[in-house]
C-alpha cells in the first residue's frame, strides 16, 4: 500500500532544526577562549570609561583622615551607578553579538558558554577598572590634606547588582540572534514544500487534487476516483 504524503503545513520530523552538538574539538574550545577573552578586555576598557565619564562626589576634610560631603544631598553616586548600567549593558550587547557572530553560530553551545562566561567576568573587571585608577591618591589626598580642604570622593560602585547587567545583555543578544537564525531556516524549509511522490497507477503526482466523483452509481452513492 503506497503511502500518502503528508498535508502542506503539518508537522514533520526536524522541523525545529537540527540538534546542535556539543563541539568540544579544539577549534571550538580556542574560539570560546578568545571569546571569554575578548570579553575581559573589552570590560576592562568599560571600567576605563565609567572612570571618564561617571561624578563623583565633592568632599570636604573635617579631621585627619576623615572626610565628610559637602551636599548632602547628592546625586553623584546615583548618578555614577546608572552610567556603569548604560556601560554595562552596551558593552554586553556588543559582546553577546560578537561571540555569537565568531563562535556561537558555527560551533554551538560551547562558545555560548564562553560568551556568558567571559560577559560575567567583564562585568566584575569593569567594575574593578573604574574603581582603582583614583583610589591610591584618593587615599593619599584624604591622608594628607588639612582640615577644611576639599577633594572628589573616590569612584564606588554602590548597587553591586549592576553587575549582572552584562551577562543578562549578553546572553539577550547571543541567544537573540540565534532565535532569529533558526526562524530564517524553519521559512526557508517550509517554502520548499512537501515532496512530490510517484502515484501508484504512475500517471498523476502527489499530492494529489480534489476527488473526482462519477455519478450514477447505484445506492445514490458517488465512486471516488
Amino acid at each position: 500500500m503506497p503511502e500518502l504524503p503528508e498535508p502542506l503545513g503539518a508537522a514533520r520530523p526536524g522541523d525545529d532544526g537540527p540538534v546542535r552538538p556539543f563541539d568540544v574539538s579544539p577549534p571550538a574550545i580556542g574560539v570560546t577562549l578568545a571569546v571569554v577573552a575578548g570579553a575581559a578586555l573589552l570590560g576592562l576598557a568599560a571600567g576605563y570609561a565609567w572612570w571618564l565619564l561617571a561624578p563623583r562626589a565633592l568632599l570636604v576634610i573635617v579631621s585627619h583622615g576623615a572626610a565628610g560631603l559637602v551636599q548632602s544631598e547628592t546625586s553623584a553616586f546615583i548618578a555614577a551607578d546608572g552610567i556603569f548600567c548604560l556601560i554595562a549593558l552596551a558593552g554586553g550587547v556588543v559582546s553577546g553579538a560578537l561571540g555569537y557572530l565568531l563562535g556561537v553560530r558555527k560551533y554551538g553551545p560551547l562558545p555560548m558558554i564562553g560568551v556568558l562566561a567571559g560577559a560575567l567576568a567583564a562585568g566584575f573587571l569593569a567594575r574593578w577598572g573604574g574603581e582603582q585608577p583614583g583610589s591610591g591618591m584618593f587615599h593619599h589626598l584624604l591622608a594628607t590634606l588639612p582640615v577644611g580642604a576639599r577633594l572628589h570622593d573616590s569612584l564606588t560602585l554602590g548597587a553591586s547588582g549592576a553587575i549582572a547587567f552584562w551577562p543578562l545583555a549578553a546572553g539577550l543578544a547571543a541567544g537573540g540572534l540565534e532565535a532569529f537564525e533558526t526562524r530564517d531556516q524553519r521559512r526557508r524549509r517550509g517554502a520548499v514544500g512537501p515532496p512530490l511522490l510517484a502515484s501508484p497507477g504512475g500517471g498523476q503526482a502527489w499530492p494529489p487534487g480534489p476527488p473526482r466523483q462519477t455519478p450514477g452509481i447505484p445506492g445514490g452513492q458517488p465512486r471516488l476516483e
